[in-house]
């Protein structure tokens, strides 16, 4: 009468195997460290560092290890104070040729890792992450805006047939043209019209062959909050590309970001999606030797001189860009023909268009591909930091047209490396604006590290207490329901730690409210058992029936707290979302260990007892 299968015992004994694997990645501490990572054409090598080990002993810092570790070369630290120095000192000495950054490195065995074992992710309010603040280049964002409204005003000039000597940017936020000479008196007021059916928030005003156009306070105004809206959701996107759960990403004033990045591995990889403003341009070639026009002093109008990838010699482009990686929808990392790597662009239906109409007209022609970077610098003035921008471009690669395509094709001559971060960029999207770092640090625990402590002492001492009075007043049946909790966490654990998901304050309390639902099942049960044997039943055929006629009650009270907990991730943002995880892994897990665990233990306790008469519950 009081059997179970032994499938379910083997299931059981895999799901505790797997769960104490899984688990075990919490034990281990992670390392307050400094991560390296190499610009272009900088070297990881014993020469890097021995130079580390030689700074580092200057400034009296000891390190525990320096190795390279993947694609980074890893500073090992005792301490976060040692940390903080040893940052300071590799910043001032390894200079821009080097990307320096915080980090804490893992300590899980590399036989746990590469089984896909990581330890359990915790939020800023547990254990602190990255912090960064960062300030938005709005005069940047305005004169993309003007040169923008530049373009558009010389193709609606074009398309109205009017003809133009000029469109020059002036500095009080007024875009001139000039009318050629050989234009009709009638011109003036064609192209004012035209300008302004395409443009009607602007100010146009007229002056013989000169038009005159003018940005307003207000559209200025819009340009600068609009570059910080872009750039919150772009930098949401890149997070998003980061894999970093519950990110914390909000303006700060007028022209700063706050980004924080709760358990976060890789702080360097991290800051160089965040601040990165790479992105590509396509550009026409014009005829002409570009040396004898940089020797000789006469550039055509329409061209501007650019410098080839690895020393291969300028090169002359046209002004005109052809599309951007503003009009890239998509981007995957991809093989050449030559299974070197490259870049599968899909771009939008204007830039598709533009690439079209450009490359129908242009067969057999080169085309150029230009990489585009903003470096960050800072250099000293007077005294005091003054940080400012690096225009970093270059032609990557110049192929003919061999034919016509649109929206789909491919961007060769990168780098590995680049071609990564660089089909993540795209995908993530472009910033309105370059933005700098301004500060940078581990942060911890924001509720304070005595109130974390108390948090988790008071979990223990609840759930020990929840052991010890289930132990007391069931008895054996209490041994058993304390050995399924115990399961019952373990599992937790394991399902959070093997997803990535994020443990916050508000998540220690889902697990104690899963904790809590668990013991409610466990009293259903042996309360249910005990009835049974009231009314006269064999203590085997109680026990059968008291797990059988309590599984759908608890089934049914556990299906409500799942949908509450689905409601509060699927309207819940932040904490609301780390309880609402928590709560959900916990039920399932608990509904697990109490129908099925606990039964199982019950029947290995008693199900060799023949003559059993009494239970101890």
């Amino acid at each position: 009468m009081l059997e179970f299968p032994r499938w379910k015992y083997f299931l059981i004994l895999v799901v505790l195997a797997v769960s104490a694997l899984y688990a075990m990645p919490n034990i281990y501490q992670k390392d307050p460290s400094v991560q390296i990572t190499a610009n272009r054409g900088a070297q990881l090598d014993d020469a890097l560092r021995d130079r580390i080990v030689t700074e580092l002993a200057g400034a009296g810092v000891e390190a525990t290890s320096v190795a390279r570790e993947g694609e980074s070369m890893m500073v090992r630290l005792p301490s976060l104070q040692a940390q903080t120095a040893a940052n300071d000192t590799l910043r001032k000495s390894l200079g821009e040729n080097y990307t320096v950054a915080l980090n804490l490195a893992s300590t899980v065995p590399d036989w746990l890792s590469n089984l896909g074992g990581k330890p359990l992710v915790l939020g800023l309010d547990l254990q602190g992450g990255v912090h960064f603040v960062l300030e938005v280049d709005q005069k940047a964002a305005l004169d993309k805006r003007l040169e923008a409204y530049s373009e558009d005003i010389r193709v609606t000039l074009r398309d109205a047939r009017v003809p133009y000597q000029s469109v020059e940017r002036r500095g009080d936020n007024t875009i001139v043209a000039t009318l050629s000479p050989s234009a009709p008196e009638t011109a003036a007021g064609t192209a004012r019209e035209a300008l302004f059916k395409a443009q009607p928030t602007l100010g146009y005003e007229v002056s013989d062959k000169r038009i005159t156009v003018t940005v307003p306070d207000s559209e200025v105004a819009q340009i600068a909050s609009g570059a910080i809206e872009q750039n919150i959701a772009t930098l949401r996107n890149r997070v998003n590309e980061l894999g970093v759960a519950e990110p914390i990403i909000q303006r700060q004033g007028e022209n700063r970001v706050v980004v924080q990045l709760p358990g976060v591995q890789d702080t360097a990889e991290a800051k160089r999606m965040i601040g990165a403003t790479a992105t590509l341009e396509y550009r026409a070639v014009v005829d002409g030797n570009a040396q004898d026009a940089i020797a000789s002093g006469r550039i055509p109008p329409e061209a501007k001189v650019y410098q080839q990838r690895d020393n291969r010699g300028p090169v002359l482009l046209n002004k005109r860009v052809i599309v951007t990686g503003d009009q890239m929808v998509a981007a995957s990392v991809a093989t050449d023909q030559n299974g070197m790597p490259a870049v599968s662009v899909t771009l939008n239906n204007v830039g598709g268009q533009r690439m079209f109409d450009f490359t129908s007209a242009n067969v057999n022609k080169p085309m150029a591909v230009v990489y585009t970077e903003r470096v960050p610098q800072v250099t000293v003035v007077d005294g005091k930091e003054v940080r400012s921008f690096r225009v970093k471009e270059e032609v990557i690669s110049i192929a003919n047209i061999n034919g016509v395509f649109g929206k789909n094709f491919q961007t060769t001559g990168l780098e590995k490396t680049e071609a990564d971060n660089l089909a993540k960029l795209l995908r993530a999207g472009s910033l309105a604006a370059p933005m700098d770092f301004v500060e940078e640090k581990i942060v911890g625990p924001s509720l304070g590290a005595e109130n974390v402590e108390r948090g988790v002492t008071a979990v223990l001492y609840a759930f020990l207490f929840t052991l010890v009075f289930f132990t007391v007043y069931y008895r054996m049946f209490g041994v058993i329901t304390s050995l399924a909790l115990l399961f019952n966490l373990l599992i937790v654990i394991a399902v959070m730690s093997l997803f990535g998901a994020t443990m916050t304050l508000p998540g220690f309390a889902g697990l104690a409210l899963s904790i809590g639902l668990s013991v409610d099942a466990n009293v259903l049960i042996n309360e249910r058992i005990r009835e049974e044997l009231r009314i006269g039943l064999p203590a085997k055929a109680a026990i059968t029936g008291g797990y059988e006629k309590a599984s759908g009650t608890i089934l049914d009270a556990n299906i409500t707290g799942i949908l509450a907990g689905v409601a509060l991730y699927a309207f819940g943002t932040g904490p609301l979302k780390g309880f609402a995880v928590t709560m959900i892994v916990g039920i399932c897990a608990s509904m697990f260990t109490a129908i099925t665990v606990s039964r199982a233990l019950a029947v290995l306790v008693y199900s060799r007892r023949k003559k059993l008469k009494t239970l101890a519950i």
